[in-house]
């Protein structure tokens, strides 16, 4: 797991956000706080940034008696992108070529995170994402690696980006493709009924991965996501979160696709902040 102590401070910012939006008195606040600091210190030799998500997310669900806090938000951003998707999707078919512009806009659509950052503009990442090359490419690789492979795996990350991994299932085409997501609602990430709601199930089969932290952890994941993973001949991991949890594996199988977007990711991978990458560890480490 990647561990910084910048990864402290950025937890701070995203539960301080929250907070403020939910009615607990100044006592409740201080008590999560302490927990905060309570659980980052009880993981400072094993810290896992999803471990520790969706431990806080639990209590703070515990405290506010909500299920979902993020749900309201989830609709939004799903709502916003199912409104550009058919211009998004002819822009993708007039391009010279399709299955690059397509991933392109999916991976500038991991900038709808909010669980890092509430300031982001998705127009503006759009046209950012279409006018720069990606800063680890093996894009190539990734587009021989599927038109050899008999099933793909695809991990979903957010709402409202998963309309963009839609618009990049329908370029591929693949007729084996199975698209997962959480196992329960965690911070803004999609579950099955985001998955629904866009209409991924008419592009791909779906998948639950059986657990709600915001990555995908295999040995907490169901038995079933578990047999899919294993037999995959193509596994494309999107966003950060699922980058933590599966980066470890060093699984030549596994296709990176995510932004950049806070220093620690951008150090590790050496790649400037807020930088598009489509890669694989083990190319990475040839």
């Amino acid at each position: 797991m990647i561990s910084d102590y910048r990864c402290f401070f950025c937890f701070a910012r995203t539960f301080e956000r929250l907070l403020e939006k939910e009615e607990l008195s100044r006592e409740e606040k201080n008590t999560f706080t302490h927990k905060i600091v309570e659980l980052y210190n009880q993981q400072r030799n094993d810290f896992s940034a999803p471990v520790l998500s969706r431990e806080l997310h639990m209590i703070l669900n515990q405290m506010t008696l909500k299920k979902d806090p993020y749900s309201e938000i989830k609709k939004k951003s799903n709502d916003q992108i199912l409104l550009l998707y058919p211009e998004l999707k002819q822009r993708i078919h007039n391009s010279d070529d399709p299955f690059n512009t397509a991933l392109h806009l999916a991976i500038a659509g991991n900038i709808m995170d909010y669980a890092i950052s509430e300031d982001f503009c998705v127009e503006s990442t759009i046209t950012s994402a279409l006018n720069t090359g990606f800063a680890i490419d093996h894009s190539a690789e990734l587009k021989t690696a599927l038109s050899k492979a008999d099933s793909v795996l695809y991990i979903g990350d957010n709402a409202g980006e998963i309309v963009f991994d839609k618009l990049l299932i329908e370029r591929i085409m693949h007729p084996s493709l199975i698209y997962a997501v959480r196992g329960a609602a965690i911070s803004n990430d999609a579950t099955m009924e985001d998955a629904k709601y866009v209409g991924m199930d008419i592009v791909a089969d779906l998948i639950s991965n059986g657990y709600d932290a915001p990555s995908t952890i295999l040995g907490k994941c169901s038995h079933e996501f578990t047999g899919v993973f294993n037999k995959a001949d193509v596994i494309i991991s999107k966003g950060q979160g699922n980058m933590e949890g599966l980066l470890p594996l060093n699984d030549k199988r596994i296709y990176f696709l995510s932004m950049a977007k806070c220093d620690v990711i951008a150090d590790f991978l050496k790649v400037p902040k807020n930088s598009c990458v489509v890669f694989n560890s083990a190319l990475l480490n040839n």
